[in-house]
């Protein structure tokens, strides 16, 4: 099988949707297929066997370091000469909408995945007016897919509201031997709580979707260590908001799962997740979760055993469900044994089977018979 995957970011953005796009690399070339990429911006130009070819790009307003792909007339070009026997469209946008044109006049049938909230995400921004038009722009993209497929149940809810047919479930996979109670690190633990505190933290990046500013407060709490871990545009104003808080900064690889590991409380505030991967590493590190009652997280966590969930948007229940897992050790320690067993068969191996299932009903034209099973990660 030959596989066209257009993403708006990949390589060296890290980000949930460059993950995932790098997971696909990996299982296509488990399956013996042939990936193409077509990413935005300077970077590689190979991943795991993937011919990674560039587009044009332009900076994203009040995001620095972040570029966001555009219309591009080689687009087409790129795809005839690949000749794919489906084109895989990540988190689509402008880029994606060009490649699913390109694709209707190949004839070439389309697997959108539908991950990031970009009508929230413009708003955090203030540009709600482009989330907006984006949105605009992407109803003839999904209308257009054999399958549409995204990461929770709430998220499909969502988009069949909005009268997006064809949706599918295809969820995200943890690697369960980076991310274990395994990589607890003692040490790390000593220099972060150096008086036996309650280690509370946050991985991911520090930008404005991520509601972070929620947090304000939780570096006061008595016997709670605050950590932030990861980088971006909100770093600077949130070490001045959270004075107590460490910022440990970027990790990558085996330092992020040592991190996770190494937390007693993962906390989340960002309400607009269509997922939220680092929750679910979370999990599978064997840390119990606070997030939002809100999307991507009401499938990840499961409410009083696996962590607990506050009202999006209110940092005075964040800071009571944080309170109530720092006053109740035997708590914490049934919902860290919890949270690590319910992540057992997430595995990328079994999403990746599930994703090649997916573009075969995309050739077979089975995603678009009325009567086709819906296939559940």
């Amino acid at each position: 099988m030959r596989v066209a995957v257009v993403t708006e970011s990949f390589l060296p953005q890290v980000n949930g949707v460059t993950n995932s796009v790098l997971r696909v690399c990996e299982q296509m070339r488990r399956h013996g297929a042939q990936v193409l990429v077509v990413a935005p911006g300077p970077g590689p130009g190979e991943y795991a066997g993937a011919t990674v070819v560039r587009s044009p790009s332009v900076a994203l307003p009040r995001y620095a370091g972040f570029r966001v792909g555009r219309p591009w007339p080689g687009l087409g070009r790129v795809l005839r000469e690949f000749a794919p026997d489906v084109v895989h469209l990540a988190s689509p946008a402008a880029l994606g909408a060009s490649a699913a044109r390109v694709a209707r006049r190949l004839d070439v049938p389309v697997v959108a995945v539908h991950q990031t909230d970009l009508v929230g995400f413009a708003a955090r921004y203030g540009l709600p007016g482009v989330g907006r038009m984006v949105w605009a722009g992407l109803r003839p993209v999904y209308a257009g897919a054999a399958a549409t497929l995204v990461p929770s149940r709430p998220v499909a809810d969502e988009l069949r509201a909005r009268g997006v047919p064809r949706v599918r479930l295809w969820a995200r996979g943890v690697d369960s031997a980076a991310f274990s109670p395994a990589r607890r690190d003692p040490a790390l633990r000593a220099r972060l709580a150096p008086g036996g505190e309650v280690v509370v933290g946050y991985v991911g990046r520090l930008a404005a979707e991520k509601e972070l500013h929620l947090l304000a407060g939780l570096d006061r709490v008595p016997g709670v260590q605050l950590v932030l871990v990861g980088d971006g545009p909100q770093r600077e104003r949130l070490e001045w908001a959270l004075p107590g808080a460490v910022f440990a900064g970027f990790r990558g690889g085996a330092e992020r799962g040592a991190w996770t590991a190494s937390l007693d409380v993962f906390v989340h505030p960002g309400s607009s997740e269509t997922f939220c991967q680092a929750a679910q590493e979370a999990l599978a590190s064997g840390v119990p979760v606070v997030a939002p009652a809100a999307g991507g997280p009401l499938d990840v966590v499961t409410a009083g055993r696996t962590g607990l969930f506050f009202t999006p948007g209110s940092a005075a229940d964040l800071r009571a469900q944080v309170e109530r897992l720092v006053a109740e050790p035997d708590t914490r320690a049934w919902m860290a044994r919890a949270a690590r067993a319910s992540v057992r068969g997430r595995t990328w191996d079994s999403l990746g089977d599930q994703l090649l299932g997916h573009y075969t009903d995309a050739l077979a034209g089975r995603a678009a018979a009325p009567a086709a099973p819906e296939r559940v990660a």
